[in-house]
């Protein structure tokens, strides 16, 4: 991947992180809880009960709750998922829609050795949020010039990066889509949507996302999180990356 350019903060992960799940003996209770879930969601127990239960059970803390939440899924809803997702060979001369905010700060994560979390259905997640505003960080445009550089090699015929309009700098996010685009002669086009998880589900579109309601309402999609982390670390996953 490229070298960081800008002098700006990590996204980084919080204090309480390593504790929470920097040791086997939290990365096993996480797993053991997953376990649960699953058998809760697949026999069709509603999921804030589930979680409620279940966190309770294995006292797991805000942010252990959120990872477990990433990571959960139904039996019925992984079966669906996987039915839809596309291998890198099926991307070429296709047009795809980037869940922007989304797919930036699960990559910005990782490279900043946040943790990241594997769920059931494949796809890797982070448990940070925009909380309305978006702010750079330091991987920012290491993570959309790698992105720019995987779909080029897969041959797509286009990119269109889809922001959500009512966040905070997405209007800048956009710009700055643009003048990177035109750097690297990526074949990039850039909306701004207040209804993007809509948006993203609506026709046959090919998607890029690891939001769990766009997964299951979408025609189809690609799962780059696990491209990228596979191609960086094809033999031992870092500590930071947690599985079930």
């Amino acid at each position: 991947m490229e070298g960081k350019t800008e002098s700006l903060k990590n996204r980084g992960k919080s204090s309480e992180d390593d504790k929470l799940f920097g040791n086997e003996k939290e990365e096993i209770k996480i797993i053991e809880a997953l376990k649960d879930m699953h058998y809760l969601l697949s026999r069709n127990f509603p999921a804030k009960a589930s979680v409620g239960l279940v966190g309770n059970r294995y006292r797991l803390k805000t942010r252990q709750i959120k990872a477990l939440q990433g990571m959960a899924a139904s039996s019925k809803d992984v079966a669906l998922r996987k039915s839809k997702e596309l291998t890198p060979e099926e991307l070429k001369d296709r047009i795809i829609y980037l869940d922007g905010f989304n797919v930036i700060i699960l990559l910005e994560t990782l490279l900043s050795q946040g943790f990241v979390f594997k769920g059931l259905d494949g796809c890797y997640r982070d448990i940070s949020s925009v909380h309305g505003t978006y702010k750079r960080v330091s991987q920012t445009q290491e993570v959309l010039v790698t992105i720019g550089k995987i779909f080029s090699k897969l041959e797509l015929e286009k990119v269109i990066w889809v922001f959500d309009a009512p966040v905070s700098n997405s209007g800048k996010m956009k710009s700055f889509c643009y003048e990177l685009a035109q750097q690297h002669n990526f074949n990039w086009e850039v909306l701004l949507d207040n209804s993007p998880d809509k948006f993203l589900c609506e026709g046959d579109k090919l998607v890029c996302s690891s939001d769990a309601w766009i997964l299951n309402e979408c025609k189809q999609w690609f799962n780059l999180g696990s491209y990228v982390i596979n191609n960086l670390f094809p033999n031992t996953k870092p500590p930071y990356i947690i599985e079930p």
